[in-house]
This record gives structure tokens, C-alpha cells and sequence, in this order.
């Protein structure tokens, strides 16, 4: 049975996903603009094709994956969206191409599996993590101040550098078929900058196989913890970051306007986009939302800011929904969710009505707030389909595409999608049709990256 979106969450014992609620999962199942092509369109990729599918603006992007100049690769019998019939994907220099292969193209035989695009986590915390480390035994918390404190004493516990940790947990994910990530990264007086120079390390180790974005994350909160507003500016000024974070200005920075106008004001002045963590509900996360909308309108922020859980939004009317979601269209301020439970669930539907960008994440990967995480986007869409009961083939295909292209949207990509053009970022996998692998998640056999063999059997290719 479905849990209606209005739903109170449970009183459980505390723990991640009661402290922030629950995280937003996809409200109905008919976000169409989201969804991947249907199965008769892919199988002429081969031949010509209209133009990529154009990348909304959303602040600094790293470009998908173009391969190696030059280059021409056929990827034999495969069949793009699970089609019935199988056919050779064309890439010249990264890229999917309308035309014949060149001759002296090197061959890649996909011996029938479906290709799919490669999925993008939109949100992620790669520094926090334990990944491919040994097991850490957590302690119970009552707020997020707690975990907080918690994170400061797993960092300093950890043998392992930040940049060893999120590249071990990176090309996990590349293994499992995400071409790009958001990647926040904790920026405190306890830390330095310290997280934000591991992610860029492993950043630059991945660039052949992974596109990366990272957002100066203020985690122990902005206001509350002088000198984080210095090392936030600090991590713009020397261009370490894409973006700049913040983290629920009124419920726990408990200074609204004040951390807003830090945020925005270090995001105007060097240029960088903002990615703001939301998790208060109320009127709390309605003013923090009204705040936001005024200041990208303000500073001319359009198609650079993104707002992650938005835990405000479905204990809304309608009618209400209607006109946030006409701002959040007007000035191109992008959604984040990670769906892990229906007890919030964001209606990406109704906001794709009003061209609101909306992405999918893991969040955070066996850190100190959870030891459950993956950083499989596959399984993410299958949580995703799992926790809004859904039941359909197109259903099961729309959370796919939020996996694939609504991450894509969120940071300024290229779809994914075979068509003349478009990045040769896909996945091949055995299996009988799109719903039937988000169901069954099978083995990513190979994964492509710019027309690039990144990773094989389920194992980064280096």
C-alpha cells in the first residue's frame, strides 16, 4: 500500500534519516521530461540523429567526457534502451555519431547486452567516507550537532586521507555506471580545507572517467561556527570548488538572513554556483526558501543555484506547491533529493511542469551518520522506484531517468541518450528491458566514459 505524502513521519529511535526527516522520493511517476527515450527510438542510433539534448545552465560544469581526439570506436550488438533489436553504436572523439564508422575504427563487441546512459549522482559526500576500510561502530546521536561531533572524531580516527578515501569510494561508483557527481565536501575549523583538497585529488586522478563538481560544505553550519565563513571564501578565491554550501539557515544556523547573505555574497563575488542543504520543514524551510529566491533574483543567480532535500515542499497545498514551484522555474534554481523513505516525498512531476530541474543522490556513503550506502546509482533508482510503490514499466523507466538525466540537468550536462552528439557516457548490462533491470540491478559489464572503457565485470578499469 502506498503511504500518502502526507503521511507524519514515525517517532522511531533517532537516526539519519529521522534526523532530516526522511529524504524525498519521486511523487508520482510521471515526470516524462526525465524519462529515457523508449526503446524504438534507440535502435536506429546508428543512423542520423537530431543534435545532443541541450544542457541547462547551471553554474560551473565540468564537460562531459569528450575521449581521446581522434578516435573512433564501434560498439558492436547492442541494443540502447533495451531495444529488441541490436545495432552498433557508432563514438568519434567521445561522442555518439550519426554516420558510418570511419574505417580503421576499433571494435568493441557488446555481445547483445542493452547499453543504458550512465547515471549521475547529483549529490554525494565522498570525503566523509569509510569505503574499503575497516569497520566503524557508531554511537547513538540525538541531532545533527551530534553527528557533527561525530564526524570530527571519525576524521581524526582515520588512518586513510580524505583523497585516498574518495578516490577508493569514486571509482567504486564509476564501476557501477555514473559518468559525473556533485560532490560535498565538509569545510570547518576542525577539517580546514582539508575535504575539499581531498575530493580535488581524487577529482584530478578521475577526470578521464569521471566528471566531477565539488561544494565547499559548511556542514557544522555558517554562522554558528566562527570561521567558516573564511575558509568558505577562501576555498572560492583559489578556485578550489564549483560551489558554495549551506545548511539550514534558520533551524540549525538559527541566522537566516545572515548565512544567506554569507553564502550568496561569496558565491556573487567569485563567481562560483550555491547548493544550500534544506531539511527544515514549515515555515522554517518556506522563509530559507523565500530567501533563496530573492537573492538568486537579486544578485542575477539564475541557472546557478540548487537546493538539496527541500523537505518544505510536500506538506504543501497545491495551490502553494504551484507558485514556489513558478519562482523555483522562473529563476532556474535546481532540486536534489536521495529518496530514502516515502515519509517525504518531493512532487517532481508537478515542478517538471514549471521547469524545475530535479537530480537524484546517494547523500552520504558509510560515514559517521550511517554505515548503509553505495554509491550505486542503479540502486539508487531502485530505491527510488521501491519507495513510491511503483509498479509500471514507464514508472519503473521515469526513475531511471531521474538517475540519468535529472542529475544531468542539475549540473549542466548533456544528456546521455545515443542521439547524434551526444556524450558516449553509457553502461552495457545483461537484460531483458529497462523496468527489468531496475528491478533486478544486474552487473554494470562494462562502463563508458567519452567512448572510453572505463570499467569491466564490474571493476575500474584504471
Amino acid at each position: 500500500m502506498r503511504v500518502d505524502a502526507t503521511t507524519p513521519p514515525s517517532s522511531s529511535t533517532l537516526s539519519r534519516r529521522s534526523v532530516l526527516a526522511g529524504a524525498a522520493a519521486l511523487a508520482g511517476t510521471t515526470a516524462t521530461t526525465a524519462a529515457v527515450a523508449a526503446p524504438a527510438q534507440a535502435a536506429a542510433v546508428a543512423g542520423p540523429g537530431p543534435g545532443a539534448s541541450a544542457a541547462s545552465s547551471a553554474g560551473p560544469a565540468v564537460s562531459a567526457g569528450s575521449g581521446r581526439p581522434g578516435r573512433a570506436v564501434v560498439f558492436r550488438d547492442v541494443r540502447p534502451f533495451g531495444a529488441v533489436r541490436a545495432t552498433d553504436l557508432v563514438v568519434v572523439d567521445g561522442r555518439v555519431s550519426g554516420g558510418p564508422a570511419p574505417r580503421g575504427a576499433r571494435v568493441v563487441d557488446g555481445g547483445g547486452r542493452i547499453a543504458l546512459p550512465s547515471l549521475v549522482d547529483a549529490h554525494i559526500h565522498p570525503d566523509k567516507t569509510t569505503w574499503g576500510g575497516s569497520w566503524v561502530s557508531r554511537r547513538p546521536a540525538s541531532g545533527i550537532a551530534d553527528y557533527v561531533t561525530q564526524d570530527v572524531e571519525l576524521f581524526r580516527s582515520q588512518r586513510r586521507p580524505v583523497a585516498e578515501r574518495a578516490y577508493g569510494l569514486m571509482t567504486h561508483a564509476v564501476s557501477r555506471g555514473t559518468r559525473a557527481m556533485r560532490a560535498h565536501a565538509d569545510v570547518a575549523p576542525d577539517y580546514g580545507l582539508a575535504g575539499v583538497e581531498g575530493v580535488a585529488e581524487a577529482r584530478e586522478r578521475l577526470r578521464h572517467a569521471l566528471d566531477v563538481q565539488i561544494v565547499a560544505f559548511p556542514q557544522h553550519g555558517v554562522i554558528r561556527t566562527p570561521g567558516t565563513t573564511a575558509l568558505l571564501e577562501k576555498a572560492a578565491r583559489e578556485g578550489l570548488i564549483d560551489m558554495i554550501g549551506g545548511i539550514d539557515p534558520a533551524g540549525f544556523d538559527g541566522a537566516l538572513d545572515e548565512q544567506l547573505d554569507a553564502v550568496f555574497g561569496i558565491a556573487d563575488r567569485h563567481g562560483v554556483g550555491v547548493d544550500i542543504h534544506l531539511h527544515d520543514r514549515g515555515e522554517k524551510g518556506m522563509a530559507a526558501m523565500r530567501g533563496i529566491v530573492d537573492r538568486t533574483r537579486a544578485l542575477s543567480l539564475a541557472g546557478k543555484v540548487t537546493v538539496s532535500h527541500v523537505f518544505c515542499l510536500p506538506g504543501l497545498t497545491d495551490r502553494e506547491l504551484g507558485a514556489v514551484a513558478a519562482d523555483l522555474g522562473d529563476q532556474d534554481i535546481a532540486l536534489t533529493t536521495v529518496a530514502p523513505s516515502d515519509s517525504l516525498v518531493l512532487p517532481i512531476a508537478r515542478l517538471r511542469e514549471h521547469g524545475v530541474r530535479v537530480g537524484l543522490g546517494s547523500d552520504g556513503v558509510r560515514d559517521s551518520w550511517s554505515p548503509f550506502g553505495n554509491a550505486d546509482m542503479m540502486h539508487r533508482a531502485h530505491i527510488l522506484g521501491w519507495v513510491t510503490d511503483v509498479r509500471l514499466d514507464e514508472e519503473l523507466t521515469d526513475c531511471y531517468g531521474v538517475a540519468a538525466h535529472g542529475g544531468a540537468d542539475v549540473m549542466g550536462l548533456a544528456h546521455a541518450d545515443f542521439t547524434a552528439g551526444a556524450p558516449a557516457d553509457f553502461v552495457l548490462v545483461r537484460g531483458e528491458c529497462l523496468p527489468q533491470v531496475v528491478v533486478d540491478m544486474p552487473r554494470r559489464d562494462m562502463v563508458v566514459h567519452g567512448g572510453v572503457v572505463v570499467a569491466r565485470d564490474g571493476e575500474f578499469a584504471g
